[in-house]
């Protein structure tokens, strides 16, 4: 008898221990526990993943588009002034002064695109503002573009001779504008001037317009001519000296407004991106900046013409 009852005992031992908890696979998966189930997110139709790449798109076309215009590309608030009274408050601001180190600035603001397509080129101003222009030429050696840069002032031509100076004493060149003819444009990229050039603003390029076919007549476009180019949606440049009269002063000012706005038209018409002139401001070289509003006479009727037309 007890022997049968061991034996019982051992069997429903057995079938206790043999029994095991259902493995986790048969579990249905929305009977287990949320940190047990594998989420993924739905792939959905056609129409709703097109919806969901619109909106991505939208919001970072709108992202871009904050900041699209420079935060002043609009006109000041302030009184705008005539010429002749922005002249009069400046030459007042600069009394004391020599009238030889004083000149007049032009500020042309634009509303422009940010890393748009920038406004560059030179204007030859009626009354120039300096006429220290120095002009080196890189031409074929013994040609017809040689013959022209020596007989029309240069005063450095050539290509080897030329090159070899450029490396050899970069910080004293005697040229402080420098054109290139058609036909040096390949022995100057091989000789690599780039790196010396390129921060004096001195390499040759198409966007700059020193790369000819004719080098009597770009030179003779240089001399008197300054250049000019746009940063940060604003084109900046002397316009005249301190002592110039309201004539020869209005006659530049009319000039390089003239040229900006040719300059906008002809971009328009080749990348067809709009580029506004907002704004004309006068500057001196110590003075403050005075916006423009078109007119030339002075609103003081004691105040003549004439009386800006003499010595400070």
């Amino acid at each position: 008898m007890a022997t049968m009852n061991q034996c019982l005992a051992s069997l429903a031992r057995l079938s206790l221990s043999s029994a095991s908890r259902p493995a986790a696979a048969s579990i249905p998966r929305f009977l287990a526990p949320s940190i047990l189930q594998t989420r993924c997110a739905s792939g959905g139709n056609s129409s709703m993943q097109a919806r969901v790449r619109a909106k991505e798109k939208l919001k970072k076309k709108k992202k871009q588009q904050r900041f699209k215009e420079y935060k002043y590309a609009v006109p000041s608030k302030e009184e705008q002034y005539s010429l002749c009274d922005a002249m009069r408050y400046l030459r007042a601001a600069e009394v004391g002064r020599p009238p030889s180190s004083v000149t007049y600035e032009v500020s042309l603001r634009f509303r422009a695109i940010k890393n748009g397509p920038v406004i560059r080129n030179r204007v030859r101003f009626p009354y120039p503002v300096k006429n220290d222009t120095r002009i080196g030429v890189i031409c074929p050696e013994g040609s017809g573009a040689m013959h022209d840069a020596k007989t029309g002032g240069a005063v450095a031509f050539g290509e080897d001779s030329l090159f070899e100076m450029i490396k050899t004493q970069p910080n004293s060149l005697p040229f402080n504008r420098l054109i290139c003819h058609v036909d040096s444009v390949a022995a100057m990229n091989k000789a690599g001037l780039g790196r010396i050039l390129g921060p004096k603003g001195l390499m040759p390029s198409l966007k700059t317009n020193t790369i000819t076919k004719s080098v009597k007549h770009m030179m003779h476009e240089m001399v008197g001519a300054e250049q000019y180019r746009e940063k940060i949606g604003v084109v900046r440049m002397p316009i005249g000296n301190i002592l110039f009269t309201p004539k020869q002063l209005s006659e530049n000012v009319k000039a390089i407004v003239s040229q900006v706005k040719a300059d906008i038209t002809a971009l328009e018409e080749k990348t067809n991106i709009n580029k506004d002139l907002i704004e004309v401001v006068l500057t001196s070289t110590n003075g403050p900046g005075f916006p423009l509003n078109g007119g030339f006479m002075p609103t003081d009727p004691q105040v003549d013409v004439s009386h800006l037309s003499t010595t400070m």
